[in-house]
């Protein structure tokens, strides 16, 4: 049955990953709909971190949809989405830290409650995660280089805790930042 839910996220984390390259707002609901799946496989694997950033996703993805929603801009033919911009410099500090302080929280909860054998980067990937989401409900285009630095650890944790499916997966995603930002940046540049 994990192997079944691993490949239906798999699926479903595909088309999350087109859509956001097109920034469709219904890769908010896959976005949704994804986590669901994936608490069950995470919990199952032992990446407790993990399964609880599930919960943010599910959570992340109803405030993405109502967020792009709201901040559409112009009226009836003419309304356009919101647009893609640069993360405010002013954010990089708090944000890092923001990011610093969950790393260590997470990682002491994760040592101290449970038994991962993986604390460390089942906290980092969770941590930049919680910012990277954030940074792209803004539709801020530096957000996918959070993205490959969370893919890319991905991967080694996914194989080495045998789910397979989302390994493959993270390792698109890891390729398809490049994709993703390139396209990201020429929309914000027209």
């Amino acid at each position: 049955m994990v192997n079944f839910l691993d490949f239906l996220g798999t699926t479903l984390g595909l088309l999350y990953l087109i859509l956001e390259i097109r920034e469709n707002a219904w890769m908010w609901v896959v976005g949704s709909i994804m986590p669901l799946i994936y608490v069950f496989v995470l919990f199952d694997k032992g990446l407790y971190a993990d399964c609880g950033m599930e919960v943010y996703y599910l959570l992340a993805g109803i405030y993405g949809l109502l967020y792009w929603l709201r901040h559409r801009q112009g009226k009836g033919a003419n309304r356009r989405q919101l647009p893609i911009t640069s993360t405010p410099p002013r954010l990089y500090l708090p944000l890092a830290a923001i990011a610093l302080i969950l790393w260590a929280a997470l990682t002491f909860i994760l040592v101290r409650f449970t038994d991962s054998n993986v604390p460390l980067l089942d906290a980092l990937t969770t941590a930049l995660s919680i910012i990277g989401l954030w940074m792209l409900s803004r539709k801020y285009i530096q957000q996918w280089w959070i993205w490959f630095v969370v893919d890319a650890i991905s991967v080694g944790l996914y194989l080495y805790k045998g789910i397979y499916g989302r390994a493959l997966l993270y390792g698109i995603y890891t390729l398809m930042v490049f994709y993703g930002y390139r396209q990201w940046h020429r929309r914000m540049k027209a």
